[in-house]
């Protein structure tokens, strides 16, 4: 394992899949959401092709031992794509990245809820932390439930970004149970290709030709999706899950400088304060469950008869 060079994947990930999310952003201003997730899924598939093809695991990544699984995988994922996608074109980009932040926190509770997995008090005080936060990152945009007013756009795209980041909980514990089966390859390109798929029923809602330059950021937005994946992937192999998990918040950062230099956007106080609980309950989650794995480990070695 080299750390650092985990660490580094990790980060330039990060800043590729927060500047696809920039691309996403421009490109919903002129296609519908169905459409996005079609570029962005379909133009995700060539770089795990190349990449499958350069490590020689072609066949680690075409084979499927549970399709199922990987069917329930691509409802959820095509549903926090769809969500995420059409929140990004209705909020700033700070924050739209913010409120998904929640995702690992609903994946937490709905882990002690659906696996049964046994979440104990520190951890649910870290989850109710990071709802709070939540709230107060929604608490501006609580108008579309208190005068039904779906006009406000902000407000219901707040809304919708919850519920994506509610679905991709989800979809994170379908890939906890697939991982039992499934192989990182595999699942990585049978969700592209599920996506790409399933996108394809929306085109009847009214696909439309687009510019040149709303094109190119969308299949800028594939590729760089595509990409980011496999350095996402490669980074686990050289460094902890522990160590790597808490760099997912940088992503705010880059949201923040992106959303400032190219759409003119400044967050909220509300924005910031939120997203500085969320980020703190993350951290906190992941730090807790870092410890727990030490004590199962070292608790296995206790057990282990020394021959």
């Amino acid at each position: 394992m080299n750390t650092r060079r985990g660490i580094a994947l990790k980060l330039v990930s990060i800043l590729l899949f927060s500047v696809m999310a920039a691309c996403i952003k421009y490109g919903r201003e002129v296609v519908p959401t169905g459409e996005a997730v079609f570029f962005r899924s379909f133009f995700a598939i060539p770089p795990i092709l190349i990449w499958a093809i350069w490590v020689g695991r072609v066949g680690e990544m075409v084979r499927v031992n549970s399709p199922l699984l990987h069917v329930n995988r691509g409802f959820y994922g095509v549903g926090a794509m769809s969500c995420g996608f059409l929140a990004l074109g209705l909020l700033p980009l700070p924050e739209a990245i913010a409120i998904g932040y929640a995702a690992p926190i609903v994946a937490t509770a709905l882990a002690a809820l659906i696996l049964r997995e046994k979440v104990r008090l520190f951890r649910w005080a870290a989850v109710a932390v990071g709802m709070v936060g939540v709230l107060i990152i929604l608490w501006p945009r609580m108008t579309v439930l208190t005068s039904g007013d779906v006009a406000d756009q902000a407000a219901l795209g707040a809304w919708v970004a919850l519920i994506g980041a509610v679905i991709a909980g989800l979809a994170k514990i379908q890939i906890r149970a697939m991982t039992q089966t499934e192989t990182t390859m595999s699942i990585v390109f049978w969700f592209a290709v599920t996506c790409t798929l399933a996108s394809l029923t929306t085109l009847p809602l009214g696909w439309v030709v687009p510019d040149w330059r709303a094109a190119t950021a969308l299949v800028a937005a594939g590729l760089l999706g595509g990409t980011a994946q496999i350095l996402m992937t490669e980074s686990y192999r050289h460094a902890q899950a522990s160590t790597l998990a808490p760099l997912e918040y940088t992503s705010m950062v880059w949201g923040l400088g992106i959303g400032f230099v190219i759409f003119a956007e400044i967050p909220g106080i509300s924005v910031l304060g939120g997203a500085a609980l969320v980020i703190a309950a993350g951290i906190l989650i992941i730090w807790r469950e870092h410890r727990l794995g030490i004590d199962t480990a070292k608790a296995r070695a206790v057990k282990t008869p020394q021959g």
